[in-house]
């Protein structure tokens, strides 16, 4: 399970978002997959906008291993609170 998460950090800083706020980019995409879990990729990018995530596009593979990482941890264990809050950080960018 903590290394879906690690390939998942990796993945989503090489698409660009910054190490800084990950944590809340992943409670904001846990949030919404929680509110919704039927969510196509569409409607998933088009919540994340709302919630002030323009200048990021999720791509189909990126949700999928999110998604993966939920579901091997338990996705209501994460309502508000970021996915790789159980795990330190910066052992997962060495």
């Amino acid at each position: 399970m903590e290394e879906l998460i690690i390939i998942l950090i990796k993945r989503l800083e090489k698409r660009g978002i910054e190490p800084s706020i990950i944590h809340g980019f992943i409670r904001d995409l846990t949030n919404a997959i929680l509110v919704t879990p039927h969510m196509n990729l569409l409607q998933v990018n088009k919540q994340l906008h709302l919630l002030g995530w323009d200048s990021f596009e999720l791509d189909y593979r990126t949700l999928e291993l999110a998604t993966a990482c939920f579901e091997a941890k338990g996705l209501e264990r994460f309502k508000n609170k970021p996915i790789c809050y159980e795990i330190n950080l910066k052992t997962a960018l060495i």
